[in-house]
């Protein structure tokens, strides 16, 4: 089925069409069909496939010599087994590396129950594809690497250059918009991994390297002289990352989309991996409600969960400002800073709805 889409890529049909068509000729989810749910199946396989990236640095990446996956994106899927199993082993998770061209399609056939891939939510895709997106969890743009030797500052300094790309993504648009939109010349190379544009770039064959500004930090960081490259001040695009699962199941996207609101309100509270247990005992009702604690507060319950099922996210992997921190934060090779992706509180984006 992947090789039948491939090829009508390459013959010119559009990957939306493309998609639509190949969905319609997959069997329907027995599980969905009898009014089931993805979250039915995970518990009964015991495993949760998570699809993620496998190659950029602070968001999805595995070590290939000790086989650890480490990331912002992986730490969600960590998060969400935990908010199911009740903690994170390594039988009851298990990562599935996808490239771009291979992340929809996964989810539509099942072979992961959830997309935590730096994936944009678009009209398109949420209409075409036959999946639903939860909450941002990152707020993104897109933006421009160009080799600091270039001495180019601005876009307009990029007329006439040569631009990487990952083929058949939103980035391939908005390159392609941003620069005929001010009358400049180009030249497009297109490639279907992130892997592949970021060597091409390294090794001259383009001037510019055009992606998710988180993920061009990312890749900067893994190269051999990160100083030798300079990420544009200016955004193209407004790029909301966040998970994506099959449409139409209600049960599953509560689960996905409060496990991601979870570890928001955490960081609101102020409560940490580290002084979890100290809230146990709390009288702040609020706080009791948002953990689940006592009969009057049955939370966890009302998704089909355990009602201490923050508790144990918290446990797996600490509040938002944790996870940013540890895998993109200043401290890390990737360096960024918190921007749009703060607390609500702080001005930043961050926000969860009412744990009432």
């Amino acid at each position: 089925m992947y090789r039948l889409a491939r090829r009508l890529v390459y013959a010119g049909f559009s990957l939306a069409l493309v998609v639509a068509f190949v969905v319609s000729l997959l069997p329907t989810s027995p599980a969905l069909a009898q009014g089931g749910s993805i979250l039915d199946e995970v518990r009964q396989r015991g495993v949760l496939n998570c699809g993620v990236n496998g190659g950029v640095p602070g968001f999805g990446f595995l070590d290939a010599e000790s086989g650890e996956w480490s990331g912002f994106d992986v730490d969600f899927c960590r998060a969400l087994a935990a908010a199911i199993f009740g903690e994170v082993t390594a039988d009851n998770l298990q990562f599935v590396p996808l490239t771009t061209q291979e992340r929809f399609t996964a989810v539509q056939t099942k072979q992961v129950d959830v997309l935590f891939r730096n994936s944009t939510w678009t009209l398109s895709r949420d209409g075409e594809l036959g999946l639903d997106f939860g909450p941002t969890n990152y707020y993104d743009g897109q933006g421009l690497m160009v080799r600091a030797d270039l001495g180019a500052t601005t876009i307009e300094d990029l007329d006439g250059a040569s631009i990487c790309s990952l083929t058949g993504t939103t980035t391939e648009l908005n390159i392609t918009e941003a620069m005929e939109n001010r009358g400049l010349t180009y030249e497009l190379v297109p490639f279907e991994q992130s892997s592949e544009t970021s060597a091409a770039f390294q090794e001259g064959r383009c001037d510019v390297l055009t992606s998710d500004q988180s993920q061009l930090a990312g890749l900067r960081s893994d190269s051999a002289d990160p100083g030798a490259y300079v990420l544009l001040d200016e955004i193209i695009s407004k790029e909301p990352l966040g998970p994506a699962y099959l449409a139409n199941d209600s049960a599953w996207a509560d689960v996905v989309d409060w496990t991601v609101f979870a570890v928001i309100q955490a960081e609101e509270f102020g409560i940490t991996q580290g002084n979890i247990d100290s809230f146990m005992t709390t009288e702040d009702p609020r706080i009791a409600r948002f953990l689940g604690l006592g009969d009057d507060n049955p939370s966890g319950s009302l998704i089909g969960l355990d009602n201490g099922f923050v508790a144990n996210i918290i446990r797996a992997v600490g509040n938002y400002g944790e996870i940013f921190e540890r895998n993109l934060g200043p401290d890390t090779p990737v360096g960024l800073e918190r921007g749009l992706n703060s607390l609500w509180t702080n001005g930043g984006l961050m926000y969860s709805p009412p744990w009432r």
